[in-house]
């Protein structure tokens, strides 16, 4: 019995959902794309909890400082003005996060809502490095703190593409936090079929264990270009036109899915410090999957590849700790860091941290932490 309703299930969903045409446009493949990846999980069609085997973030390098696991503002729709912190959302429903929001009275609802929480920022340090986890949301989400855009995962239509397997992980500028008080989280979602919201995770703000160490931090918005062919470590480029992307997250989570091959990623700061001559810096980079060849203003500095194929290869778990130069970083003026990045298989990119330069007394600390 359960098998003829699965069957019968299925071949409704798609004649509903699709044309009966030879072609269809990119639009419709990344919904039927969508649709076969869930029928082919038996367990989510019989509405059993899936969470525990989707493909999320890993954690094990974040503490929670504030959980947000907990009822949030909600309403169906779409307004940009939800985003902003000074829109009042008293008379919106309550709605448990995280769950499906069929579950929470909202069945059969496919479109835009809006998720919004506060949290009081006197509860955090100055000094770590935050990331926002609001778990996994079906089916694409954009996220905003404070009315500022920190991160966003899959594509809105016309050319939708899900994320819903995706465990959300959104570095938190520290720039935009309140620390003296109240701060608002917006999620824009929107869902195409099916379950729909803020289904499943852990939601909270998480501090970069080690991230208190760092003189520098490099968490949050660079640079990223695919590319076979050229170097750009000249920290002169001209790289404004490339791509944003947050680091420390799989590129898999944003926008590259399956892509294996070779991408440049490239970072522009000022010092946060003095150099002290009489001292010792190293740049950390967390971990990179699978090789990377890592430059500081031109200069390159480190490598990793201990050039074994795919499922041998081991550099992706390797922490990058590379020793800074003396003289090689600039006191006053711009500093670039530039970082050619290979993917031999499946995720790819500066996926854990922790991120930023480092004196030579905390080095033990960070990788008696990261292994």
């Amino acid at each position: 019995m359960p098998k003829i309703s699965g069957f019968i299930l299925i071949t409704f969903i798609l004649i509903m959902h699709f044309p009966l045409a030879a072609q269809v446009d990119d639009a419709n493949e990344n919904r039927l794309d969508e649709l076969l990846k869930r029928l082919t999980n038996w367990g989510w069609i019989w509405g059993t909890d899936q969470s525990d085997s989707f493909e999320g973030y890993d954690i094990k390098n974040l503490e929670l400082k504030i959980g947000l696991n907990k009822d949030w503002r909600f309403s169906i729709g779409d307004n940009a003005t939800w985003a902003s912190p000074a829109y009042s959302d008293m008379k919106w429903e309550k709605i448990k996060v995280p769950a499906k929001w069929e579950n929470e009275g909202f069945n059969g609802y496919d479109g835009y809502a809006w998720y919004r929480v506060h949290f009081d920022g006197r509860l955090l340090n100055t000094q770590e490095a935050y990331v926002l986890m609001p778990g996994f949301i079906d089916d694409v989400d954009e996220t905003y703190l404070n009315g500022t855009v920190i991160g966003k995962s899959g594509t809105f239509p016309p050319r939708f593409r899900t994320a819903y397997l995706f465990n959300r992980s959104y570095y938190i500028p520290r720039e935009l936090i309140n620390f003296n008080g109240d701060n608002l989280i917006a999620i824009r979602v929107y869902d195409e079929t099916l379950d729909g919201g803020i289904i499943a995770g852990n939601p909270g703000i998480y501090a970069h264990k080690q991230s208190d160490v760092l003189i520098q931090h490099f968490y949050g918005s660079w640079k990223f270009r695919i590319s076979k062919t050229g170097d750009f470590s000249d920290p002169e480029y001209y790289d404004t036109n490339w791509e944003n992307i947050i680091v420390p997250s799989f590129w898999d989570n944003q926008g590259y899915r399956s892509f294996d091959g070779i991408a440049w990623y490239r970072k522009s700061f000022q010092l946060d410090f003095v150099p002290d001559r009489n001292k010792k810096y190293y740049l950390v980079l967390g971990k990179i999957d699978d090789f990377d060849v890592t430059y500081l203003n031109g200069v390159k500095i480190g490598e990793t590849n201990d050039g074994r194929r795919f499922g041998e290869s081991e550099s992706f778990n390797q922490i990058r700790i590379y020793p800074i130069p003396a003289g090689v970083l600039n006191a006053r003026n711009k500093n670039v860091l530039s970082v050619k990045v290979t993917d031999i298989g499946k995720d790819g990119g500066i996926y854990t941290g922790p991120l930023g330069i480092v004196e030579q007394s905390s080095i033990t600390k960070i990788i008696r932490n990261s292994y």
